[in-house]
């Protein structure tokens, strides 16, 4: 990155688009987009949408929603989410005017590292410095010269292939259809052994399927119920489901039963807010704990040993003195 910063220009609020079709959500969300820690000085950056709701307090469904919105609705960005590689529409417009080596530079080693080259002409087709957008293009020439040489090599292949050996259409129309026929003749049979010999594989999946989604129900009634009960917040809705989010995105084996445990060990310490729970989780992911029985024997190591107190008793210094001996001050005196 060029610099520590980013500069959000004053039009900003006088984009029709944010004054009058943006949420406030919206235009928090916005915000975040430009002015991020993963932004570049190209307008093209790597983030996952967990990163986003890490930073905006957001649940990850919230942040996926927000995502549809703003490539759908307002068409300001594009996200690849195999390369996990985010384009921000007007970027060069508002923050590409000024040229010069080291930002060229810049700009140059950025886009080399660009994943889904796609993205490269979505920005520049906003840019409005020649040099720049230049800059931009050459890239996108240089994947499709590559698409164009691929693609040529494909069809001359096919063609000397097809060049080299007389064609009879009617003999290849026959031997398709008669293998077309053996094809759907050798399914129909293994579809019937299937059913010979598991006869109720459909309804049992049917039944795994409903079981497994009365099982995550009970689940989150079950964590709502602990949160609402012990004063973690009634009310904070958003909370909860970042909580929840857990269930399904963690390395636990057993994630109800741990976050449930997080939970208690918050109430015990006083300490009833989402950050202390979370941070708990993590410190248990982060050491490889995966089932309730390793995290109670990592507890249990953890505890510090009691030291013996020492015993008060008087210890006599020098030779015991038996305990029926009587000392007589008189004995030897002659009277």
């Amino acid at each position: 990155m060029m610099a520590k910063f980013r500069m959000v220009r004053v039009d900003f609020w006088k984009n029709p688009i944010v004054s009058e079709e943006m949420t406030p959500e919206d235009k928090y969300f916005y915000l975040y987009l430009l002015t991020n820690p993963n932004t570049t000085q190209i307008g093209i950056y790597q983030i996952t949408k967990k990163q986003m709701a890490f930073d905006l307090g957001y649940s990850i469904e919230s942040v996926h929603s927000l995502m549809e919105r703003f490539t759908r609705h307002h068409n300001l960005i594009r996200y690849n989410p195999e390369t996990r590689e985010l384009a921000i529409k007007n970027w060069g417009k508002d923050n590409l005017h000024k040229g010069g080596k080291p930002v060229m530079d810049c700009i140059y080693s950025e886009l080399k590292e660009v994943e889904d080259t796609s993205l490269i002409r979505y920005v520049s087709e906003a840019i409005q410095k020649g040099e720049i957008r230049s800059l931009f293009e050459s890239f996108c020439g240089q994947e499709e010269s590559h698409l164009e040489k691929d693609t040529g090599a494909q069809v001359e292949k096919t063609t000397l292939d097809s060049e080299s050996e007389p064609f009879d259409e009617s003999f290849a129309y026959r031997d398709t259809m008669r293998g077309q026929k053996e094809e759907e003749n050798k399914k129909e049979k293994q579809q019937q052994q299937q059913k010979a010999f598991h006869p109720n594989e459909e309804n049992n999946s049917y039944i795994e399927n409903t079981l497994e989604s009365n099982q995550k129900t009970e689940d989150v009634k079950e964590i709502v119920e602990l949160w609402d009960s012990n004063g973690f917040g009634f009310t904070n809705v958003n909370a909860k489901q970042q909580l929840l989010a857990w269930l399904d995105d963690s390395s636990f084996l057993q994630p109800k039963e741990v976050i449930l445990k997080a939970m208690n060990i918050a109430c015990a310490n006083n300490k009833r807010k989402l950050n202390y729970i979370v941070g708990i989780l993590k410190n248990w992911e982060n050491e490889s704990l995966s089932t309730v029985d390793e995290i109670d024997l990592y507890l249990k190591n953890q505890k510090p040993e009691r030291k013996s107190k020492k015993s008060t008793e008087a210890y006599p210094s020098g030779r015991s003195i038996p305990g029926g001996f009587e000392f007589d001050l008189t004995a030897g005196e002659e009277e």
